[in-house]
């Protein structure tokens, strides 16, 4: 309007601007100041004449304050809102394309990026053009420019991926929608970090607005916000993961988590980045038994799929026990094999070494009292059958026993070996020899060692052959040039057993004086405890693939798999991509973690250059305002002026101050009372000391806890029906809770409640990311929300999601909520108090949603309550549990049900009374319902 950024929502009432001349000539008059007289005698009053009065003008300053206040007044009602046009928004009806970068370095300040991209879809909308959205994350299709509406609908449903964006893969997508649409805007939304394709993406996005005469505008922080977690590295004998970011941004310092497989921190770390440093590395120090139940490193507050590491069976740190079958002067630094072991072993596994072992066999008996996962025998011959049953036995339960070669091997006679052997060594010069020492082959693919590359100055000058047989070829992990084998393996039981057919010093070779022996070594120790997915796999065959069982999703939650994800190779050591999103692959005992960057992946800022003709802006939102709010406001305060104008103009200040000054008393009695209006508000003392929220003596009494909203039916509904809900508790069970407490969760302390009832109006603003992230501290540290949507009368199967839906949704989004089902017949919630199989309200047609429950076991038809491992943190309904809770002062219901079932309002409470006792006792019912069966057995 007026080439100013102001629409208005009711246009038709700006027409009574035009009555605006007529209300001037009418407030052109006003009044004569009245006369005032004393009360005369009759007589006097008989001969007071009356005189003829002509009104007085009205002063124009007045006159033009009136007219301001009714075109406020006429502005106000036609709802005029203020469109400031986006950054990015250009002139024209030509198409705009929006380039959204969704990779993990975008989801820190996802809801920024997501605001401004609204505002530039909004803009498009306003002036008529058609929109083409982008996001750089997923994979590449053919652009097409659709109507504003359809590209909101879908900018609503993008959500960051998990791993870099590779944008040079849209490019001929992109060049070719330029092409056909000559002339279109191209705003992009840009993270500012570098992806996997480098800087190729600016210059073709320059090429490709050159021939299409496009417009590119980049919006962008001033620094890439996001921080990444790189790892893990377990060099050095202590657990690590890197701490990284594209540029010095100003978050230097910070804290990163180690957690379990539940989520339970079991430590944490800080971090610092010294100056403009783009990396740090952070250290955890922690027993084996500690360290090796890790299952996942984050960066406290950093909300993404890169700044999270998950932790697999290759980071465990492994108990290995060293035995030598060589004589006590053998056992000497450099020169027993124990040695080179020992040093290539210590940086990645906790070395158990014997201490006053008086042979082999004693020597190996301490280690397996020790419990190791990996036992290395270097160089020992036959065993006793004592000791060979131990030692089979652990392998049989899933150990690994790894043995180097040597001249006792070759003369010894057992079979925990895993190929049949050649009697004898073959040595250089000897009668099975070469002219000079050998090198190792490159590794075949399905080995453990694939990716390896073989110094070609390692020579093995002796080694013990293979007698050749069909499964050689098969148990082979690593061979000479010439074909013989120097490492095989064999599974054997539930474990391994692993050959070096060379002496683990260097007597035989010098590959213990290589890197690849410590990288070898590390491969190998990694297999414990595992299904080494190589072991038995035909010579030459790809290695086996492994499904996707967990997936991270942007913001670092573990999901189930997507539906594009794919399996990933056994070996498989790089970096996440779009089909192989980072999560856990393969079996729960012995899978694969596949992370968002590996340990020397590092985060690098963009270059931008090639975009020298580009506009840049940042992420600054242009807020759509309503302006109704400030119109009717000055309306207001001009008709208070207008009024006191009048007032004085008639000449009734003069006498309201004169009886003033006659009636001191009454003058501080109106003092007083604008005192009092313009305070705060009512003093909060009068209220009881265990209603306050945030007071101490919250933790004195249970009580039941609503979040207030804002919108004063909803607030005043959710009061009244955990009141009723609370009167039940009492007269019912043998809890005595406190009143209700009404709660901020911005502000208040949630610690002191088990259960907050969270009803969503979909008119009121999100709540913030700070409150968010309480209310995730909540849930993780125990405590259980009800979500109540209320829709369960509008919400139709199958058909869009409701407002109410739509909105708990976008709140949710940040939350690790866990995996969600409808409540289970035979969940414990079901039968925490009352035997109830559902969970009514003033509805009783919508679905009640928790925690999914592991899957039954073997003899879940006779067990008649199911539980996970905690009460879940999380109850979502629609079907509005505190209108059918909520009662009067006399106990009256406030709400009819909508329901044709009479008991409904009895059974409402009775999932409201199981749904707090869930809440407060957890599973324990879980477990009480066996009592009987145990009682049954116990008297056998």
């Amino acid at each position: 309007m007026f080439g100013l950024p102001l629409s208005f929502a009711a246009p038709a009432a700006l027409a009574a601007l035009i009555a605006l001349p007529a209300l001037w000539y009418l407030l052109r008059v006003t009044p004569p100041r009245p006369r005032r007289i004393d009360f005369p005698p009759l007589r006097i009053l008989a001969d007071l004449l009356p005189e003829r009065e002509t009104p007085a003008r009205t002063p124009p300053w007045l006159l033009a304050l009136r007219l301001i206040a009714a075109a406020c007044l006429i502005l106000a009602v036609s709802g005029p809102v203020w469109n400031p046009t986006p950054q990015g928004a250009g002139d024209g009806r030509t198409p705009l394309v929006l380039v959204l970068d969704n990779g993990f370095s975008a989801a820190q300040d996802w809801r920024d990026r997501i605001r401004v991209a609204t505002a530039e879809v909004e803009a498009a909308a306003r002036a008529g053009r058609p929109v083409a959205l982008l996001p750089t994350a997923s994979g590449p299709v053919a652009l097409e420019a659709t109507g504003p509406g359809p590209a909101l609908e879908r900018l609503r449903a993008v959500e960051p991926l998990p791993h870099l964006a590779d944008r040079s893969a849209h490019l001929a997508t992109l060049s070719a929608f330029l092409e056909r649409a000559p002339g279109s805007a191209v705003v992009w939304i840009h993270d500012g970090v570098a992806g996997p394709d480098g800087e190729s993406f600016p210059a073709g996005l320059a090429q490709a607005a050159v021939r299409g005469r496009a417009d590119v505008t980049v919006l962008k922080a001033e620094r890439p916000p996001a921080l990444a977690l790189a790892g893990p590295d377990s060099s050095g004998g202590q657990l690590g993961v890197s701490v990284v970011r594209a540029a010095a941004n100003g978050r230097d310092s910070g804290t990163v988590r180690a957690l379990d497989a539940k989520g339970l921190p079991l430590a944490e770390t800080n971090f610092a980045f010294a100056g403009d440093a783009t990396a740090t590395e952070v250290r955890f120090d922690l027993p084996v038994e500690l360290r090796n139940t890790i299952a996942r490193f984050e960066v406290a507050g950093e909300h993404s799929a890169g700044a999270v590491v998950l932790a697999d069976e290759r980071g465990r740190r492994r108990r290995v026990g060293l035995v030598f079958g060589g004589t006590s002067d053998q056992a000497q630094p450099l020169l027993s094999p124990t040695y080179y072991l020992s040093r290539a072993l210590t940086p990645f596994a906790d070395v158990q070494e014997p201490r006053g072992g008086r042979g082999v066999a004693e020597s190996i008996g301490q280690m397996l009292d020790s419990q190791v996962s990996v036992l290395v025998l270097a160089d020992v011959g036959a065993l006793d059958p004592a000791t060979l049953e131990r030692v089979s036995a652990f392998v049989d339960k899933g150990g690994l026993l790894l043995r180097f070669a040597g001249p006792r091997l070759a003369a010894g006679s057992d079979d925990l070996v895993p190929v049949r052997l050649r009697r004898g060594g073959r040595s250089l010069g000897g009668t099975l020899s070469w002219d000079s020492p050998r090198t190792l082959a490159p590794f075949a693919p399905e080995s453990p060692f694939a990716g390896l590359t073989p110094p070609a100055d390692i020579g093995v000058r002796r080694q013990i052959l293979a007698e050749p047989d069909g499964e050689l070829a098969r148990r082979t992990w690593a061979a000479l040039q010439d074909g013989t084998p120097i490492v095989t393996a064999a599974k054997r039981g539930e474990g391994m057993v692993v050959l070096v057919h060379v002496t683990a010093d260097t007597t035989w070779s010098n590959l213990p004086l290589s890197g690849l022996f410590v990288t070898m070594l590390r491969r190998v120790v990694a297999l414990a405890g595992t299904t080494p997915p190589t072991a038995g796999a035909a010579p030459g065959a790809p290695p086996p693939v492994l499904a996707p069982r967990l997936t991270l999703d942007g913001f670092g939650a573990l999901k189930g798999p997507q539906a594009t994800a794919r399996a990933v190779p056994a070996t498989w050591t790089e970096r996440a991509t779009p089909e192989h999103p980072p999560g856990y692959y393969g079996p729960a005992d012995g899978g694969l973690a596949v992370n968002a960057l590996t340990a020397d992946d590092r985060l690098k800022p963009l270059d931008l250059k090639a975009l020298a003709g580009a506009r840049f802006g940042g992420l600054e939102e242009a807020r759509t305002r309503d302006l109704r709010g400030p119109f009717f406001l000055v309306a207001l305060l001009l008709l208070a002026l207008d009024t006191l104008a009048s007032l004085w103009l008639g000449g009734f200040l003069g006498l309201m101050a004169a009886r003033l000054r006659r009636r001191p008393a009454a003058a501080v009695l109106i003092l007083g009372l604008l005192v009092l209006g313009a305070a705060p508000g009512p003093v909060r003392a009068a209220e009881p000391a265990a209603n306050r929220p945030n007071g101490i003596e919250s933790a004195l009494v249970t009580r039941i806890a609503y979040v207030v909203t804002g919108d004063a039916t909803t607030d005043e509904t959710s009061r009244a029906g955990l009141a009723g809900l609370t009167q039940m508790l009492a007269s019912r069970t043998a809890l005595e809770p406190g009143e209700p407490a009404g709660i901020d969760p911005a502000r208040d302390e949630l610690a002191f409640y088990p259960l907050i009832y969270w009803p969503i109006v979909p008119s009121r603003p999100l709540p913030g990311e700070a409150t968010i992230r309480r209310i995730d501290a909540f849930m993780k540290n125990g405590g259980t929300v009800i979500f109540d949507t209320r829709d369960a009368m509008t919400a139709r199967p199958g058909g869009p999601p409701t407002p109410e839906a739509l909105y708990l949704q976008r709140m949710l989004a940040t939350l690790e909520v866990p995996e969600l089902e409808p409540v289970p017949r035979d969940h414990v919630l079901t039968k925490a108090f009352y035997l109830v199989d559902g969970f009514p309200g003033r509805y009783a047609t919508g679905q009640t949603w928790v925690e999914a429950l592991p899957p039954a076991g073997d003899g879940a038809e006779r067990r008649p309550a199911r539980a996970g491992d905690g009460v879940s943190p999380i109850v979502i309904t629609g079907n509005d549990l505190a209108s059918a809770w909520a009662v009067g002062r006399r106990g009256e219901a406030l709400y009819p049900l909508v329901g044709g079932d009479p008991r409904q309002r009895e059974m409402a409470f009775r999932g409201g009374v199981n749904l707090v006792m869930y809440a407060l006792t957890g599973n324990y019912k879980a477990d009480q319902v066996h009592v009987p069966a145990l009682l049954e057995r116990l008297g056998q």
